[in-house]
């Protein structure tokens, strides 16, 4: 079977050519005569691809040099303990927004060891469907941070413009949009990301945090949980996820290769449309429940009437070798994930074979 066209959530698609660098190297890497997953993460060969997978990630994402990026492992989920451990003292409390599972998530663990304050929720019904307006969120103005989750990929919402947080600093987990369009560094405190969407396999976790924040970090916690530590040691204080790091630095010098990002930040915007309209154009057949103004670019979700006709449609699409568009267990529905490696092409053929399930079972 040859290669099909992967619309998984995450772990999600990679770059084909960054999978067949991978290939060409793996017995024998930078001429070492070993695979990168057996040399010493103190080697230099090492620690240089290390350094420039950090050096790549700020400048193609325009990271201001008042910000640290750490490496670590944990993945997303992780990072919902480290960050109200790091940075919430006793007596202090954040914000958090919620608009999704995984922002939920973040919530229901800071509760667990440190005051956090619900600003909003949009859930129905244990459904989130939109984002909250401006004036739906009360973040509290003593607040070390507000947390939000940038990106949902169960229900398909997106942050298009972040909420004001009046100079609250804003806690973003971009675990599924990072790295797909540009953003305005001046809210942020921190922000975070699992890499299997758009940055490289699981394994490796991003934190980009402002370095006034990893200076006020608690330091009575363990040395592996502790932002300080890890931000001194340049994320080497521990074994890190030495493929991960290496195919994520493969990524990088891809996402540089077609453009950086504004040339992938256009070609998600196009994508996205591709589907959208074809969405809009058969709102009797394609039923998106997202609102509009809240629409995901990276995961188009949306149901047919009944579901069998989306069993049909996941069966169909797979027999054409698109795979991975089930919806969410507990959503059901059809959800295309577009993360950045895929081309337009790719989508177009989605769009293509939606119609053509129209036109047969409409």
């Amino acid at each position: 079977m040859g290669r099909v066209l992967n619309f998984y959530a995450g772990p999600s698609e990679l770059p084909l050519s960054a999978l067949e660098e991978a290939k060409g190297e793996l017995l024998d890497w930078q001429g070492t005569g070993m695979s990168v997953m057996e040399i010493s993460h103190r080697s230099k060969e090492f620690e240089a691809v290390h350094n420039e997978t950090i050096a790549l990630l700020k400048k193609l994402f325009f990271i201001p040099d008042n910000y640290t990026v750490l490496l670590l492992q944990g993945g997303a989920s992780l990072q919902f303990a480290m960050i109200p451990m790091n940075l919430l003292a006793a007596g202090n409390a954040a914000s958090y927004v919620v608009t999704g599972r995984f922002s939920n998530n973040a919530y229901k663990t800071a509760k667990k060891v440190a005051e956090v304050h619900l600003a909003a929720t949009t859930e129905e019904e244990g459904k989130y469907f939109r984002l909250p307006k401006q004036d739906e969120i009360d973040i509290l103005g003593s607040s070390v941070y507000c947390h939000l989750t940038s990106n949902n990929t169960i229900f398909g919402t997106q942050w298009k413009s972040f909420p004001d947080a009046g100079g609250v600093p804003l806690v973003c987990d971009m675990s599924s949009d990072i790295l797909s369009r540009k953003v305005d560094w001046s809210p942020f405190g921190l922000v975070y990301a699992g890499a299997q969407k758009n940055l490289g396999p699981a394994g490796v976790t991003v934190v980009v945090i402002r370095k006034d924040l990893v200076e006020k970090s608690r330091g009575d916690l363990p040395d592996i949980l502790s932002y300080k530590v890890m931000a001194d040691k340049n994320s080497l204080y521990n074994t890190p996820g030495c493929f991960s790091i290496y195919m994520m630095h493969k990524v990088l010098k891809w996402v540089e290769g077609i453009g950086g990002l504004d040339a992938v930040e256009k070609r998600n915007e196009r994508k996205a449309a591709l589907l959208y309209d074809v969405i809009d154009e058969t709102p009797t057949f394609f039923l998106s429940r997202v609102e509009k103004e809240s629409r995901s670019s990276m995961n188009v979700t949306f149901n047919l009437t009944t579901e069998e006709l989306e069993a049909k449609f996941v069966s169909d699409a797979k027999a054409e070798g698109i795979i991975g568009i089930k919806g969410h267990r507990s959503v059901g529905g059809i959800r295309v994930s577009i993360y950045n490696s895929h081309d337009e092409k790719d989508t177009e053929t989605v769009a293509s074979f939606m119609k053509r399930f129209i036109e047969t079972n409409g």
